[in-house]
């Protein structure tokens, strides 16, 4: 029986397991319908928590004094020890006044130009809040959208920090502001404290800084100037130049027809605004900028807005700004201009114009420059605006030479005239014949502009190869490019064309004393900076510059690049570098304007440690310097400046020898340039491995007389050297006996191209 009663169970457990298992299941409008009404249960959750959480916040969070820095916030810039101060930015001017002393033109037009709904609106965008929200949360650019309310809270009460979290407090501020303060007050608040760009905080003081008159005379369209820069003080103000006057105008425009659109002004008054910007008076440079300490500053905060900080936060934002730039840099450029440039009243700064920079090989840093005259007097920064590179732009050309099969001892053409295929001849400096076969060693020691030539055009694409070897060597492209990088990131006239190597483009020393800098790195090139760590007022790090690099050439390639530009200091035109005693490479330049004189002259070089650009320009910088300078070649006043400027650079750090020529020999591109061979002698056979040329019979002296080697000057102010030629010199790339050196250098068409 007891085994009968426990079957029966088991079957009852059965028939209700069965029972179960066969309910009816979910029709798919039931399963909608279950997940809809889950989800709501959620979503309604999190609307409830979110509100309390929003309630705990606002009950939690007091309003603050207002910032204690906001008054002494002053942004220091320190040399590269981050101890030795090189200047700030302490132009700030604040001039508080009441509500009743603004004129009503400003107040609307700040209103039509921020925050349309400001009279109306609760002080808070919900939609901007959680825009940038969401922009921060997934990593994206950074929201403004922020009401008038909001603005005036972040300036007061927060830092600069850009977070979803600090937006939050904002709004909640922002709230609680709005119950206690009338809208008057916040404007008035908000018009006293906002940043108008060149150092002016609040209304008043930027009416005097852009008008020089009172907030209360200010004109409609003197309003409106000032609510538009509001949305970008530094690319708005007209003073920097024609694109900031350009985009200043379509804000202008905005503004005012904002204001006709809320009535706030007549709209026919404002189309008649429209048509032309107010006058500006011209604006006086703070004397905290004088002397070469104003460049600086200005390149530091243009690479500061580069990098994202805003200039409301450089101007006032207490910043501790350490750059790449050494005093003991900055004060050889200075003292070596003022060493080597001509005596006279009419070769002072505001003639003669003297750039130079010198750049750090391996990482980049710009370490020192001579920006030209003193900032007060003109903020042209010449080791940026920079000039037509002449000759110094050939190293590229020989590198890229030597990375598509040439060699030291391939020959090129050195006859002047040199007829290109078009038809248009390019000749040497007073038409001088060098020979039909000349090395590109010697043909870089002394600058021939036909051999170059030659080069360019035997070079499948050589153009282009050309342009594509100066911009992976640290030469920045014609235009700029997304990934910008440069003093300036552009090169004026850097096009792909025949005559590319003879330096028609406008280079800046600082781009150009980087470019070499890949040379003395054994190719490998850095892009060139000048702000190394930024750090906040709070001590939070806010940059520090990681050292971008990549290898541009060989390491054999630099090697022979930098032997050959050795020998144009033993040799060749540079030989007034010799004076640095150590081991020393560069390169002499001259360029010509349109009207066939010498408009500018360089002397480029570099040690193993540092690498150094000195150009010299006149005027406006194309205008001419031979017969008004008294030696104008890249070897004369450009070369001993840099030779005066690098022994203060280089005092105190130990010699180091470059590496030795690599004699790179791959296959030359085209036939017909085979190395020169001398004449063999009566009992000798020339060697079946040393073929010789398949041009006419070479020479590589000169066929006109040469200049007298005592006056130091020749076309790139080299003379004659009396040492030997260095034993490491590849064979069979010239005669044994160096040939005195004749003028040759400027680059010039005998007729213009077709």
């Amino acid at each position: 029986m007891a085994s009968g009663k426990r079957k029966a169970g088991a079957m009852a457990t059965g028939r209700g397991a069965g029972a179960k298992a066969s309910k009816t299941p979910k029709t798919p409008k039931q399963r909608l319908l279950w997940l809809l009404k889950w989800a709501s249960i959620g979503f309604l959750v999190m609307i409830l928590v979110a509100v309390g959480g929003f309630v705990v916040l606002y009950k939690s969070i007091d309003i603050p004094s207002p910032n204690a820095d906001y008054l002494t916030a002053t942004t220091h810039v320190y040399y590269d020890d981050g101890k030795t101060e090189l200047g700030d930015f302490a132009i700030q001017r604040r001039d508080p006044i009441e509500y009743g002393e603004m004129p009503q033109n400003i107040k609307d037009a700040v209103v039509a130009a921020e925050d349309q709904s400001f009279w109306t609106n609760k002080g808070i965008d919900p939609k901007g809040i959680l825009r940038a929200a969401f922009n921060d949360a997934s990593g994206g650019s950074t929201q403004g959208a922020s009401t008038i309310t909001q603005q005036y809270v972040k300036i007061l009460y927060l830092t600069q920090e850009r977070s979803w979290k600090r937006k939050v407090k904002e709004a909640i501020l922002s709230l609680k502001i709005q119950k206690q303060l009338s809208k008057q007050d916040v404007l008035e608040g908000y018009l006293n404290t906002i940043y108008f760009g060149r150092g002016a905080y609040g209304i008043q003081a930027a009416a005097q800084a852009y008008f020089q008159v009172d907030a209360k005379d200010l004109s409609l369209k003197q309003a409106a100037v000032l609510a538009a820069v509001l949305n970008d003080p530094n690319d708005l103000d007209p003073s920097n130049g024609k694109k900031a006057k350009i985009a200043l105008k379509q804000r202008y425009q905005y503004v005012l027809g904002s204001m006709a659109k809320l009535g706030t002004v007549d709209s026919g008054r404002a189309a008649k605004s429209e048509k032309l910007l107010p006058p500006f008076p011209k604006q006086e440079p703070n004397d905290t900028y004088g002397g070469e300490k104003g460049h600086v500053l200005q390149m530091v905060k243009q690479q500061l807005l580069d990098l994202g900080f805003s200039e409301e936060e450089i101007e006032g934002g207490g910043l501790k700004v350490t750059t790449t730039f050494t005093q003991k840099a900055m004060d050889a450029a200075a003292e070596g201009v003022d060493e080597q440039r001509p005596d006279g009243a009419e070769f002072s700064d505001k003639n003669l114009h003297v750039g130079v920079a010198t750049v750090e090989p391996g990482t980049g840093a710009v370490r020192g420059i001579y920006a030209g005259q003193d900032y007060l007097q003109s903020q042209l920064n010449w080791a940026v605006e920079g000039g037509q590179a002449g000759s110094t732009f050939k190293p590229f050309a020989l590198a890229m030479a030597l990375k598509n099969g040439w060699s030291l001892k391939d020959t090129f053409d050195g006859n002047s005239p040199y007829t290109a295929p078009d038809g248009t001849e390019f000749v040497n400096e007073q038409d001088t014949d060098y020979g039909s076969a000349v090395s590109l060693l010697k043909a870089t020691e002394d600058s021939i502009n036909t051999c170059y030539i030659d080069l360019t055009l035997s070079t499948p694409d050589g153009p282009q190869k050309i342009v594509d070897t100066a911009e992976d060597m640290g030469i920045p492209p014609l235009k700029k490019p997304a990934n910008a990088y440069g003093f300036p990131s552009y090169t004026e006239g850097l096009n792909a064309n025949a005559q590319v190597a003879l330096g028609s483009q406008t280079v800046s020393p600082i781009n150009m004393a980087n470019g070499y800098a890949t040379i003395a790195n054994g190719g490998v090139a850095a892009d060139p900076y000048i702000i190394e760590k930024v750090v906040d007022a709070d001590g939070k790090t806010r940059y520090q510059h990681k050292v971008d690099t990549h290898r541009a050439i060989s390491a054999d390639v630099a090697a022979d690049v930098s032997y050959a530009l050795q020998d144009v200091v033993k040799y060749g035109t540079g030989t007034a570098a010799l004076g640095l005693g150590r081991p020393a490479a560069g390169k002499t330049g001259t360029a010509t304007n349109g009207l066939d004189q010498v408009s500018s002259a360089w002397f480029v070089g570099f040690t193993p440690q540092l690498s150094t650009a000195v150009m010299y320009v006149r005027g406006k910088g194309n205008e001419q310097l031979d017969g008004w300078l008294p030696e104008y070649f890249g070897g004369s006043y450009p070369a001993r400046t840099w030779t005066a400027i690098m022994l203060k650079d280089m005092e105190g750090l130990p010699v180091e020898e470059f590496p030795p020529a690599a004699n790179v020999d791959g296959t030359a591109p085209t036939t017909g340039h085979a190395p020169y061979t001398p004449p063999p002698s009566p009992t000798h056979r020339p060697s079946p491995s040393h073929p010789t040329t398949t041009k006419s019979t070479p020479t590589n002296t000169p066929t006109q007389p040469t200049e007298p080697t005592d006056t130091g000057s020749s076309s790139d102010g080299g003379g004659t050297s009396s040492a030997p030629p260095s034993s490491s010199q590849p064979p069979a790339s010239t005669p044994t006996s160096k040939p005195s050196r004749t003028p040759h250098q400027r680059g010039r068409r005998r007729r213009p191209a077709a």
